[in-house]
């Protein structure tokens, strides 16, 4: 039931476009003020990014094209009196904002609640250690870590955990600041940078797991603890690759029945543990026999994810989360795509759908062209199929870089056996094409699989590709 002493609310946006944080969070605003109008909320919008459908003056009934700090946010909040403020549809950007204005008592000063997730929740999520000791106390499997706020820390967690290590800073977007140590250099490098991209100077080092296989589950949950799995995913890139970064396909295809029931049951504990009202992003990490996983992040708020989820499944994300964040209950939410069934209702997928990033590097020719644990990706194109193999070939071809699939279209590049072993072991935005080739000269799904630790399955599927692609020359030969 929808909560009568709220009548207005502030949604909070991402600010200006960066890596990690585009179109998605403008998307996510855009339904969110749309979503509580028809509630009869009155929205008040804050974002300092002109280019955006959100700041369009008919998405929200009072727009502030303003600087996102805390001082400005409290000027608006002074004049306008908002009853609650909603900081889960503007990404990084807004959670931090929120917990800025938390700890400054500009909420408290001004009677002010926060929607969809408390500051609790912020920090708990966010914060790396507050977030393993969470998981501890429901018995979820983590990767062993340690949180540090020095270099001097970070060496003493590397004597426990040895090399390499994963270094994740806290509060940051799109893994802004980490990196894969493999030595002391490298190790004290990247902990600087990550110590000063953190908003509270903290960094966690763990145990690595580079290789495991990596899913993510869109869960939504309401005031009144019902709880859904909108959506998972699987990364076709293994761990030690950005989410941001990696090829991902919906639903999974190389999951176990039985590890897809311990992660369902995991993220919804999770989600109900952390007392999140809305939608959240649960990230695992399987090792590559499905016999064992970890929980590797939860983002407490609409993520790129989300929306790739909400465009792959019909449902909207964005939308329903700020209806559950005024009261309202997923069965209390039509469907709009059925306009039958209510959002209680799990989403089906009788298709295949493929999420690529797009990388700048086309313009941008002298950059480290190597994908790791920092996003570097600027957009992704998303293509539907029937099958793999249909929607992976339409997503090469959204992709904008004139290819009209992985391989045989003409514009094929060579690359000498030393040149495709290296791009393999060192993936590039390159790697997806070269995979092919090295198929198509002759290399094994086996030796492939080996160097790139890609599941097998994925490996074949894009081999199918290839077998086509030589059918089709011997056809033409004999036409």
């Amino acid at each position: 039931m929808k909560q009568d002493n709220i009548k207005k609310v502030m949604i909070l946006g991402s600010g200006p476009i960066v890596i990690g944080q585009a179109a998605e969070f403008d998307f996510s605003g855009s339904q969110a003020c749309k979503s509580l109008r028809e509630e009869g909320i009155y929205t008040i919008l804050v974002n300092s990014n002109p280019a955006t459908i959100q700041t369009d003056k008919d998405i929200a009934d009072k727009v502030y094209l303003e600087p996102l700090n805390p001082k400005i946010v409290e000027k608006i909040i002074e004049k306008e009196r908002p009853d609650a403020i909603l900081p889960t549809m503007g990404g990084q950007t807004g959670l931090n904002l929120a917990v800025d204005l938390h700890r400054m008592g500009i909420l408290e000063k001004y009677g002010v609640k926060l929607l969809g997730s408390t500051v609790d929740v912020i920090e708990t999520s966010e914060d790396r250690e507050l977030f393993n000791k969470a998981m501890d106390e429901i018995g979820e499997p983590v990767t062993k870590s340690y949180a540090v706020e020095s270099i001097e820390k970070a060496l003493e967690a590397v004597e426990e955990l040895g090399y390499p290590v994963i270094v994740r800073p806290a509060f940051t977007l799109g893994g802004t600041g980490g990196g894969i140590p493999y030595t002391e250099e490298e190790l004290r490098d990247i902990v600087e940078k990550g110590l000063n991209y953190s908003m509270i100077n903290q960094v966690l080092i763990d145990e690595s797991v580079l290789g495991w296989k990596e899913y993510e589950y869109e869960v939504m949950r309401d005031a009144k603890d019902n709880c859904i799995i909108v959506c998972n995913m699987e990364n076709i890139d293994p761990m030690g690759i950005h989410t941001g970064e990696s090829i991902v396909v919906a639903p999974s295809q190389t999951l176990s029945d039985k590890m897809h029931q311990r992660l369902r049951n995991a993220a919804l504990k999770i989600i109900r543990h952390l007392n999140i009202i809305g939608g959240c992003n649960v990230q695992f990490s399987v090792s590559p026999d499905d016999s064992e996983y970890r929980v590797i992040e939860v983002n407490p708020r609409v993520s790129r994810s989300s929306a790739l989820a909400s465009k792959a499944t019909g449902y909207s994300i964005a939308k329903i989360a700020a209806k559950i964040a005024i009261g309202k209950t997923l069965n209390e939410i039509k469907n709009d795509i059925t306009a039958e069934t209510t959002a209680a209702f799990e989403p089906t997928l009788d298709y295949v759908i493929v999420k690529i990033p797009r990388w700048p590097f086309d313009k941008f020719k002298t950059v480290d062209k190597h994908l790791g644990t920092s996003m570097k990706s600027t957009g992704e194109v998303m293509a539907i199929g029937r099958t793999l193999e249909e929607a992976l070939q339409k997503a090469c071809r959204s992709l904008d870089l004139g290819r009209q699939g992985l391989i045989g279209d003409g514009n094929d590049i060579s690359h000498t056996n030393e040149e495709i072993n290296d791009i393999l072991k060192n993936p590039t935005d390159e790697r997806i094409f070269v995979i092919a080739e090295a198929l198509d000269k002759g290399w094994t799904v086996e030796e492939i699989c080996e160097i790139t630790k890609i599941n097998e399955f994925f490996i074949k599927k894009i081999k199918n590709i290839v077998d086509t692609k030589k059918e089709l020359e011997i056809l033409s030969k004999l036409i």
